[in-house]
């Protein structure tokens, strides 16, 4: 058993004991779940934003603690200020240390929130837009293509936008018409090695129509500039500003330094 096939066995297990501590119907009465929410598809091309989706996460299976002494809300607060188009968190607990209350802590920034996690059950979806977030992440590594269309009905249904995230040209099949953006994964989930021409060229056989955000394995300034010469909208970035002492201060110079190399070109 694979780690992702781990993650989602636990995940099922998970999910069916929050569903016997909370029911959907006390879910929906949270103030959250009657909100409007913001697009992140929107969000990614506007000219005050960067096009970055900024991750909080504490630790990986991969890299196991990466920074368990930040918080979410200084962290957060800092990526919506400088021009996040987005806010990813973490909800996952036992494989990457996240909990829905740190989604909650991220809603006070106006900037569109994604939770982050492996989606296997429609209950998911109503606990994410009762606790905050905007987007929801679907896994097509870990979910067949009438899944997905089941999943993103519900969540178009609930108000929110959905990432799909693909990593093959198999996994092209899982795109329908309630995908609201398609996140390819630089990262091969199975063995964790990073491909970014593997991803331009997959990229290219998207509808034209799909925002396109690179996911995984991006650290530096170059790499953004270069995929956005292949048609990338957005650019999901986690470790590369957690690993640091100070993921805020990493995240504001990482962003002067991208505007002042798209100003020279």
């Amino acid at each position: 058993m694979n780690i992702l096939e781990q993650i989602i066995a636990r995940k099922k297990e998970e999910v069916a004991v929050q569903k016997a501590l909370v029911a959907e119907s006390v879910l929906k009465q949270m103030p959250f779940y009657k909100a409007p929410a913001l697009s992140m598809a929107s969000y990614l091309t506007m000219p005050s934003k960067t096009g970055i989706i900024a991750e909080f996460k504490r630790k990986s299976p991969s890299k196991g603690i990466i920074n368990n002494t930040a918080t979410v809300e200084a962290v957060t607060a800092a990526y919506s200020a400088h021009g996040a188009s987005g806010l990813s968190v973490l909800t996952d607990f036992d494989f990457f240390g996240g909990t829905l209350q740190d989604l909650t802590a991220a809603t006070v920034h106006e900037t569109p929130i994604l939770r982050k996690d492996f989606m296997v059950d429609p209950y998911q979806i109503i606990e994410a837009k009762a606790h905050g977030a905007e987007v929801i992440l679907l896994i097509a590594a870990c979910l067949t293509p009438t899944e997905v269309k089941h999943l993103a009905a519900v969540a178009k249904d609930t108000g929110l936008e959905v990432l799909l995230e693909i990593h093959n040209k198999a996994e092209l099949d899982h795109v329908c018409d309630n995908v609201d953006m398609v996140g390819i994964n630089n990262r091969n989930l199975k063995t964790f090695e990073v491909d970014l021409a593997h991803s331009i060229a997959l990229a290219k056989m998207l509808p034209a129509h799909l925002p396109k955000i690179a996911e995984s394995g991006i650290s530096d300034v170059s790499t953004i500039i270069e995929l956005k010469k292949e048609g990338f909208d957005g650019f999901l970035i986690g470790e590369n500003f957690m690993k640091t002492p100070d993921p805020a201060a990493a995240f504001a110079a990482f962003v002067a330094d991208l505007k002042n190399r798209e100003h020279e070109n």
